[in-house]
């Protein structure tokens, strides 16, 4: 049957928003393909075109439009697939503000999704019937989302379209609170409006060098920056064609990603170092036989420490498909930046530089040869795009720093958020810094440490002690409670979680105290620190250990020190009672 269509205006000025950016697709492309979801991961395919696309979030925005929803917010807790892009782009059709979450299911803990609909003062819930369905089980533990109005859009009548009456969109409406993988107490909405979002995707496409011929592959979560801004809303920004999988799909056979680049000739595609490392350790060489990379134009690499050992085994056991390795493309980004800050140019291979470790770890910068006895290889994430700012700043005096010294990465962008949705203090810290050596502007504090050698960005670490695994940011004390509540055996309020970097990998580590009492098998307490940390966070432990009451290090106030402990576990000072890792390690630092 003809799909049928609102005329939109012909229009020869630039879009101004993403909204102006799809019904010109619709309009001048409306037959090309804008996203297929393969629902098994492998071949089993739906696929919607930019004139179906624009016509099921016309659809949802007149639903939205008869709920009165203009500048309120939607939560959005959808499972993978195409019904989150269309309840997406509907929110912006309609004015609504669009809050992206994780869908609710069994094991999990709902109260930071209430959390995060509570913080937003969320009206709505939209999702697809499956879910709404089964819920209601859900909502005992999170009774604030039950006086929501939850919205089933697969079931909205896609004829809903013509009812559809566009609001006025300006560049500084109100588009995406994009929640950062924060604490569950308090939830941190990144504040986007069209402007940021705009000006964000036009950095990528600088960058990336997109075209409507090429195409993209997506697994992450649509729900994080990565996933949305470059999986949804970058192939609509540049015309293309994306094709996307669940997460879950590619971290249960990570083949699929690279078959489907194989299958639709893909030229971007990336993810965290995480991502290429599970490809290097479980595609066998039989199925890498099997495949043609050579499309892959673009294959970027951020969210987490980007490691060279990584990326050169990635080039050297996949070259034999095709790949080259100049399309290994590292970059650094952030939600409060909307998602990309610095990259290289397409077709240029990767800056990798060696310094002396030493100097590295007192923030000084010494360039070495490779083959010097304390270099350490690092790889740099691009130069600063143009049209924005970047400084490396000492975080105590905020005073810049020159070259080749290691500070805090501050950035003013118009990509940069507005700030934290209600919530001011955290907002003036983090958005609104200023430089002690300069009157003019303010600018966003990163917390990340890194510097600028010869023009290029290199990130070292990070300020604080949020844990990056996996490309999955979290906070320790939402993990250290859940640790306290696995078992009565383990002490309250000595639980110490941290990242490590062993055998050229970020692992999460657990430390508790347990009990006064004795007990010979500690199998059971394990087993569930273990279970529950993965439901809850969606981050397996990689090692959990037990330590005798009292031992653990902690300041004169009770708190727990999370360095000093992460130095007993490399030093093998922890008195251990019991122990389990899941990769074999001798005790030796990586």
């Amino acid at each position: 049957m003809k799909l049928q269509t609102q005329p939109i205006k012909p229009s020869t000025s630039k879009p101004t928003n993403i909204v102006e950016t799809l019904q010109r697709w619709a309009e001048t492309t409306p037959s090309h393909v804008a996203f297929s979801f393969l629902r098994d991961g492998e071949t089993d395919e739906v696929s919607w075109t930019f004139a179906e696309l624009d016509r099921r979030a016309r659809a949802v925005a007149a639903k939205l439009q008869s709920m009165k929803m203009l500048g309120a917010r939607a939560l959005l807790l959808y499972p993978p697939g195409l019904d989150f892009v269309a309840g997406f782009f509907g929110c912006l059709y309609a004015g609504t503000v669009a809050v992206p979450a994780y869908p609710p299911r069994r094991n999990r803990n709902m109260m930071r999704i209430q959390a995060i609909s509570d913080n937003a003062a969320a009206r709505v819930v939209l999702s697809v019937r499956d879910v709404t369905t089964r819920v209601n089980g859900l909502l005992d533990e999170a009774p604030h989302l039950k006086d929501l109005a939850w919205v089933a859009t697969d079931d909205v009548p896609v004829e809903m379209a013509d009812q559809w009456e566009p609001p006025e969109i300006h560049e500084e409406m109100l588009a995406v609170l994009q929640y950062t993988s924060g604490s569950t107490g308090t939830p941190k909405g990144v504040v986007l409006v069209h402007r940021n979002l705009m000006h964000n995707l036009g950095l990528i496409t600088y960058g990336f060098e997109p075209t409507q011929e090429g195409v993209g592959a997506f697994w992450l979560p649509t729900y994080h920056d990565m996933g949305l801004i470059g999986g949804i809303l970058n192939p609509v920004y540049a015309g293309c064609t994306c094709v996307l999988m669940s997460p879950l799909a590619f971290l249960q056979k990570p083949i699929r990603w690279l078959r489907a680049i194989t299958r639709y000739g893909v030229t971007i595609s990336g993810g965290p170092n995480f991502a290429y490392d599970l490809c290097n350790q479980k595609v066998t060489d039989e199925q890498i036989s099997e495949l043609d990379l050579s499309t892959w134009e673009v294959a970027f690499n951020g969210a987490e420490p980007i490691r060279s050992r990584t990326l050169e085994r990635f080039a050297e056991r996949f070259g034999r498909a095709g790949f080259r390795a100049r399309a290994l493309y590292p970059c650094y980004g952030m939600a409060e930046s909307t998602l990309f800050i610095t990259g290289g140019r397409k077709n240029d291979p990767p800056v990798e530089r060696y310094f002396e470790g030493k100097a590295l770890d007192e923030h000084r910068i010494v360039p070495v040869e490779p083959d010097a006895p304390d270099a350490r290889r690092l790889i740099g994430c691009g130069r600063v795009i143009p049209g924005q700012e970047l400084h490396i700043v000492d975080p105590v005096s905020y005073r810049r720093l020159p070259e080749d010294l290691v500070g805090e990465i501050w950035v003013d962008s118009p990509s940069v958020g507005l700030g934290y949705w209600n919530n001011p203090g955290a907002t003036q810290e983090t958005f609104h810094a200023k430089l002690a050596d300069s009157t003019s502007g303010t600018y966003l504090r990163t917390g990340d440490l890194g510097f600028l050698h010869e023009g290029e960005l290199f990130v070292t670490g990070r300020l604080k002690d949020l844990i990056i695994v996996r490309g999955v940011n979290r906070y320790p004390q939402d993990i250290e409670l859940t640790v306290e509540q696995s078992s009565n055996h383990l002490q309250a309020g000595a639980v110490g979680c941290f990242s490590v970097d062993l055998d050229g990998q970020e692992r999460l580590i657990i430390v508790s105290e347990v009990e006064r009492k004795r007990r010979k098998d500690w199998s059971d307490v394990v087993h569930a620190i273990r279970k529950n940390v993965t439901a809850e966070h969606d981050l397996p432990p990689d090692g959990v250990v037990l330590v005798r009451f009292g031992s653990i290090p902690k300041t004169s106030s009770g708190k727990i020190q999370r360095h000093a402990c992460r130095d007993d576990f490399l030093n093998r000072r922890l008195l251990v009672v019991s122990e389990w890792f899941g990769w074999p390690w001798s005790g030796a630092e990586g």
